[in-house]
């Protein structure tokens, strides 16, 4: 877990967003851009004042950190990260950026992702690199939702529920979709639309999977003493950390030596994840969970201990993170409704819905909401708070 000294150095500050479509018609350095100086202005902070910026990418799909710095015009560049990652990156890139300012590198850091994840170079056909490529691509296993179908699978069978039963995820993210503009898909979806839509990869059907979309979106950290003049509610960060677990990392599809594929990473993270934000499981009041496939909605929410083991379905399922609902989950409609903008939408969700300015209004205003990055062996995660 980062040191609490360092998070209470920080506040998240500014969201920025471009449109998010099929086809941008604009290249991915100007995605970039757009979204990093939306985040400057929706903070009132000027780009004169920025000295550092972050950002990710899998299989050579954005732009780097320097370039969209030399875009924006910013002076004075003190600190600079580009991180070869996947959906793991969002929450740890706010993290490294808290370091950063609370070593006294930066004073203020633009965090981006861009891509033409649908027009140009799409995630799910890029070649995931790692020791086992060749192994795994001629044996056919070669497409990312085969890999986190082995997840979905190990999960279902673990807890005793039917493949159906996923549909929970996809049915209720739709519903917070439809009131959302940004949202790629906001057409209402019923349990008969669930089973007629086909067949991805078992168990997963086409509605499972996320969203590929031209677009971007970037927050903006800020040292905790200049966060209270800018334009929005700073938003703290209660606690956060990043894990990975015992032999993981030797290749994307190396699930093989993961303990248990019903579980993931959020429950190692859990416990002191809760303990240094002074809450328990039960008190946090809203959660954005990276999903990239409906499973790991299910995974996540159990792993943070939201959901009791095999519970997580039907805890969807009966309107318990809907709207109204004890614990709202993923109101923008999540990756699978709003788009897959990798997750950094995910963490930008948390943070305007604490502000008051969500893509969907909650029944009562959030005070707490956790957030987190990935769904497989590492990722990173965090808890948020109103100031």
């Amino acid at each position: 877990m980062i040191q609490q000294s360092v998070l209470d150095a920080v506040a998240i500050t500014g969201v920025g967003y471009t449109p998010i479509s099929r086809r941008s018609g604009t290249s991915v350095l100007e995605l970039a851009t757009s979204a990093c100086a939306g985040a400057l202005d929706d903070a009132g902070l000027p780009a004169s004042e920025v000295d550092g910026i972050a950002t990710f990418s899998f299989a050579a799909d954005s732009v780097p950190a320097q370039a969209v710095a030399t875009d924006l015009g910013l002076d004075g560049l003190s600190w600079s990260l580009d991180a070869s990652m996947g959906g793991q990156a969002p929450c740890y890139l706010v993290l490294n950026s808290a370091m950063a300012i609370a070593s006294g590198a930066a004073n203020n850091v633009l965090i981006y992702r861009a891509l033409n994840g649908r027009s140009g170079s799409r995630v799910g056909q890029a070649r995931s690199p790692g020791e086992a490529a060749d192994h795994r691509y001629s044996l056919g296993f070669d497409a990312y939702a085969q890999f986190i179908a082995l997840w979905a699978r190990r999960y279902l069978i673990e807890t005793s529920q039917a493949d159906e039963e996923l549909s929970a995820v996809p049915i209720a993210q739709r519903a917070y979709a439809q009131h959302n503009a940004r949202a790629m898909v906001r057409d209402p979806l019923t349990y008969d639309d669930y089973l007629e839509s086909p067949v991805l990869v078992e168990p997963f059907r086409f509605v499972d999977c996320t969203i590929e979309v031209d677009g971007a979106c970037a927050v903006l950290v800020s040292r905790r003493n200049q966060a209270r003049d800018l334009r929005q509610l700073p938003i703290r960060i209660l606690s956060g950390g990043y894990a990975a677990g015992h032999r993981s990392g030797l290749d994307p599809g190396d699930s093989s030596l993961w303990s248990d594929l019903s579980r993931n990473y959020t429950s190692i993270l859990a416990e002191d994840l809760w303990k240094q934000a002074g809450l328990s499981p039960d008190e946090v009041d809203m959660a954005q969970i990276y999903d990239c496939f409906s499973s790991s909605v299910a995974i996540g929410l159990e792993g943070l201990r939201l959901a009791e083991r095999g519970g997580a379905l039907e805890m969807i399922r009966s309107g318990q993170t809907g709207y109204g609902g004890r614990l709202p989950v993923n109101t923008n409609g999540g990756l699978l409704s709003e788009g897959y903008l990798h997750g950094m939408n995910t963490v930008a969700e948390g943070v305007l819905q604490l502000q008051g300015r969500g893509a969907t209004a909650p029944a009562q205003q959030p005070e707490t909401c956790v957030v987190t990055s990935g769904a497989m062996m590492d990722g990173s995660a965090m808890v948020l708070g109103r100031w």
